[in-house]
Order: C-alpha cells, then sequence, then structure tokens
C-alpha cells in the first residue's frame, strides 16, 4: 500500500485540513499526533525510508516502542493537504521511550514538531487512564478560547463553568471539564509535565494566551471535541460584548438534570452556586 492511501493518513490530513480551514492554525501554530496501531504500521512498513535516533526530551517508558504520524516543526498546516510527504512525519520510538526516529516523511528535512514531549506525554498518559483507547493529541490556537484567557480567572472550575453555560451540548461532550495551565514557554518539559498532570483528569488542557490541547479515541471526536469547546468560547465572547452580565444562563439543578437523562457524570467542583 501507498503510504498516503493509508485511511489513517487520509483521516490525519483531513484533520489538518480541517483545522486549517476553521483559521486555528496561522502560519506555522498548532500540531497534530496520532498513536499508530500495530496493523496500519504494517501495512505501510514497504514505504519506511530509516534516520537516525534523535532525543525526545523526556522520557515516556510506557510508549516504549509505538509509531506515531505527527506534524513537523515550523511545517505550515495550510500545506498538509498539498504536501504531506514534506509536512508531516511518522517516528518510531525505541524500547526506552526515549528517543525517537523518523521512519516516513519529511521529505525536505526537519524534525517532529517542537512540541513532541508534551503530545508524547499525554498520550502516555491518557494511553494508560483509557486502557489503549485514546489515539489523538491536537494542539491548536483557538481564537476565542485564547481571548478568554484574558479575561476570565485561569481556574478549571471557572472555564468549566462558563463553557459548560454555553450551550446544552457542552457538559455532555466534555463532561470531566476543561483544565487550564497557566501561561508557559511552549515547546518544553515544564509546560508537558503541566499539561500531562491535568489529562489525568480532562480531555481538554487550556493553554492561557495560547491555544487549547486535546486528546480523543480518533480523529473525528477529537476534532469534534475541539470544535465544540472553540464554539462554546466563541459565544461566550459574543455574550461579553453585549452585555457583562447573563439575564438567564442554565442552572445547577439543570445540569444535574440533564447528566441523569444522558447518563454522564458531572463533578459537583463544578457545580458551584454563583
Amino acid at each position: 500500500m501507498r503510504f498516503l492511501e493509508a485511511e489513517f493518513v487520509k483521516g490525519f490530513i483531513r484533520m489538518a485540513n480541517d483545522g486549517w480551514e476553521q483559521g486555528w492554525h496561522e502560519r506555522n501554530g498548532g500540531n497534530l499526533s496520532y498513536r499508530i496501531k500495530a496493523e496500519e504500521v504494517e501495512a505501510v512498513r514497504e514505504a519506511f525510508e530509516v534516520k537516525e535516533w534523535q532525543p525526545i526530551g523526556t522520557s515516556v517508558p510506557g510508549l516504549a516502542g509505538e509509531y506515531f504520524l505527527v506534524t513537523g516543526s515550523g511545517k505550515f498546516f495550510r500545506n498538509v493537504i498539498i504536501k504531506p510527504e514534506d509536512s508531516l512525519c511518522m517516528i518510531e520510538l525505541d524500547e526506552k521511550g526515549e528517543n525517537y526516529r523518523v521512519v516516513w516523511g519529511l521529505v525536505n528535512g526537519g524534525k517532529p514538531t517542537s512540541e513532541l514531549p508534551s503530545h508524547l506525554m499525554n498520550h502516555e498518559v491518557k494511553m494508560l487512564a483509557t486502557e489503549g483507547r485514546y489515539r489523538v493529541i491536537y494542539h491548536a490556537h483557538t481564537t476565542n478560547v485564547i481571548a478568554l484567557t484574558f479575561v476570565l480567572p485561569l481556574r478549571d472550575e471557572v472555564f468549566t463553568r462558563e463553557l459548560w453555560e454555553m450551550a446544552t451540548e457542552c457538559p455532555v461532550v466534555f463532561p470531566s471539564g476543561i483544565g487550564v495551565v497557566p501561561w508557559m514557554v511552549p515547546g518544553g518539559r515544564d509546560i508537558a509535565v503541566a499539561t500531562s498532570k491535568l489529562m489525568k483528569e480532562y480531555d481538554v488542557a487550556i493553554w492561557a494566551h495560547h491555544g487549547m490541547f486535546a486528546a480523543g479515541e480518533d480523529f473525528d471526536l477529537t476534532f469534534g471535541l475541539m470544535h465544540t469547546v472553540e464554539k462554546s468560547a466563541e459565544i461566550l465572547v459574543k455574550m461579553l460584548s453585549m452585555q457583562p452580565s447573563k439575564l438567564q444562563t442554565i442552572q445547577v439543578d439543570d445540569f444535574r438534570n440533564l447528566a441523569r437523562d444522558f447518563k454522564v457524570t458531572l463533578p459537583e467542583k463544578f457545580l458551584y452556586e454563583k
């Protein structure tokens, strides 16, 4: 099978392009990674061109020997659909989870996303927490969420509750809530550690003044999660631009009724009285 004909590769490219079309990926902003299934690896192995081992910058022993499809550092999302072999790469991790090597892609040179430590540390957390179900990590510069990080307290409870109130579907789509990371220099171990701690509890982390980090089982669910959070943020931004207070909103008991009917669990820490 030609590499670009594999379904997981086509799904990855479509998701990257969907994010570009939403306006979430100016210049080389954002990154995407997918933990590849064993049978998918075998289907494209004949296309491998193996490069030298390189240090990850962190240790992820739980991912030893795993393969990932990731966007490249400095690559533009707008080019993924037209130049995937230059914009993307498939990497393999060593037996200790400390080094990686490119086995396909980046034909004009380069490295995987500079956020690779954050991606891999969060892949490890979500894989262990979900018995291997979660395979996608996505970071995007979602405009309205970023705007809110300048005006809302940077607290999990506040962001979760405000975004839940903006659209009835939100508590159903992200019932565990949203975590918030205060501003940190991107691309390093510190922000990776901070995010991975939140990902033990949430599927979404907001990076203050930077964007959003989301995890999910597949491309559709992960993109849909990011899209839902950002749309809720857009509604909140529009509401705040009209007037700073709400005349009516979804109440605490309404959330409890919603949780009962949709069979989801909403943590009580988000159901505080205002």
